[in-house]
């Protein structure tokens, strides 16, 4: 203020915005899904694509549980992962892994009992990844406790077998910690929820884009022209209202098919109603104010007036209303797959994964339903309250 530069009213928005504090607590929120959808695979522990690893002995694993796992690697040859693959698509795992209680190593064996059972197991220590834990040797044995190969110099050497074991323990050995447990396949349930923001915050941006789209060009239209225009557009508006949207949005989804691109199709072809009424409602007040009259003197064209002169103007009540639809485009996702007709396995979703474990609510597994449930409420009252605060902002009269 006292610099005397100009306030822009976005600048007037923002430190009104500033002291709704759900707002900027909701802000924060979305801030942070934002984060999580671009570099989940970056931060969640399994980076496998669509945090999908499983494994059976790791089923329903209560939240926090550690466990012991051996790395195995694996026999095919995998093309190795570029940077944007690694944190936009994950990355399969070149080894697998054997959840154990406990494991030695035995001359070339290793020994180990598997993970809730009383069962030894053994497999041969490959000698490849042994080898590499030694560089410039040649003619690699293991046997009778030690470790003996020939350096490229020629000369003999040997090491202890307690040593050896050491440092495969160290290369091959690793405790995995479970934050949220896992589901009935033994996935990490914290990797899917965290993969999962990824899909409910595309859809609801992409959703919302396209009722904007759709929205703001009918709304422009009916409001602007008036007359027999605006009649047919309110018809059509008036005949979607009147369609409960769950039930259009079914109807949609079963005409495109199952599938990822076809809920963002579905829903925002759903969510275009509310934006039309309120830009036309907001056009109404304008397109009898002076500086329209002005551009038609001036000889502008309706779509550059529309366009260039009355869009900007409704831009705020526009915003709110794209962030209340954004919250419900997530609610109608999590709908859509909780049906089964959304985002199809094994692409991590939070209302299947709610519908997956439901069953599990009345027993000692309610977390693997509750957890999802929460990211939903989470990520729905963040755009609330931020429409909210929008809202306010907007209308404040000071």
């Amino acid at each position: 203020m006292n610099s005397g530069k100009p306030v822009t009213p976005s600048a007037i928005l923002w430190m009104r915005l500033r002291k709704n504090i759900p707002a900027m607590v909701g802000l924060v929120i979305i801030v942070f899904a934002v984060f999580i959808s671009l570099f989940a695979y970056v931060v969640m522990p399994d980076q496998s694509p669509n945090a999908n690893e499983m494994n059976l002995s790791l089923s329903i694993l209560p939240p926090g549980t550690t466990v012991q796992m051996i790395r195995v690697p694996v026999k095919v040859q995998l093309e190795e992962a570029g940077v944007l693959d690694k944190i936009f698509t994950g990355t399969p795992a070149t080894f697998k892994s054997i959840p154990v209680d406990s494991v030695w190593l035995k001359n070339d064996t290793v020994y180990f009992i598997g993970f809730g059972s009383n069962a030894v197991n053994s497999m041969l220590v490959e000698k490849q990844p042994l080898a590499e834990m030694f560089t410039g040797t040649r003619d690699f044995q293991l046997q009778n406790g030690k470790l003996k190969w020939v350096s490229y110099s020629g000369e003999q050497h040997s090491i202890a077998q307690s040593e050896v074991s050491a440092q495969f323990l160290k290369e091959r050995i690793s405790n995995r910690k479970f934050i949220l447990g896992t589901d009935r396949f033994g996935r990490d349930l914290f990797s899917r929820i965290l993969a999962g923001t990824r899909v409910s915050m595309a859809v609801g941006l992409i959703a919302v884009i396209i009722s904007l789209i759709i929205g703001i060009l009918l709304g422009s239209l009916a409001g602007f022209f008036r007359g027999r225009t605006d009649d047919f557009i309110m018809w059509i508006t008036s005949v979607v209202w009147s369609i409960p949207t769950l039930l259009l949005v079914i109807a949609i989804t079963m005409a495109l098919g199952k599938g990822f691109a076809q809920v963002f199709i579905a829903v925002g072809l759903t969510m275009w109603v509310e934006v039309a009424r309120v830009v036309r409602g907001q056009i109404f007040s304008l397109r009898e104010m002076e500086f329209v009259e002005a551009g038609k003197a001036l000889g502008f064209t309706n779509a550059r007036i529309i366009r260039k002169h009355v869009l900007p103007n409704i831009l705020s009540p526009v915003i709110v209303i794209a962030a209340s639809n954004f919250a419900s485009a997530i609610l109608l996702e999590a709908g859509l797959s909780f049906l089964g007709m959304g985002a199809q396995p094994p692409t991590p979703s939070w209302g299947m994964m709610i519908k997956e474990n439901y069953g599990y609510i009345v027993v000692d597994a309610a977390y693997l339903a509750v957890y999802p449930g929460i990211a939903i409420m989470l990520m729905v009252l963040a755009f609330t309250w931020l429409g909210n605060g929008l809202r306010d902002a907007v209308d404040s009269k000071f």
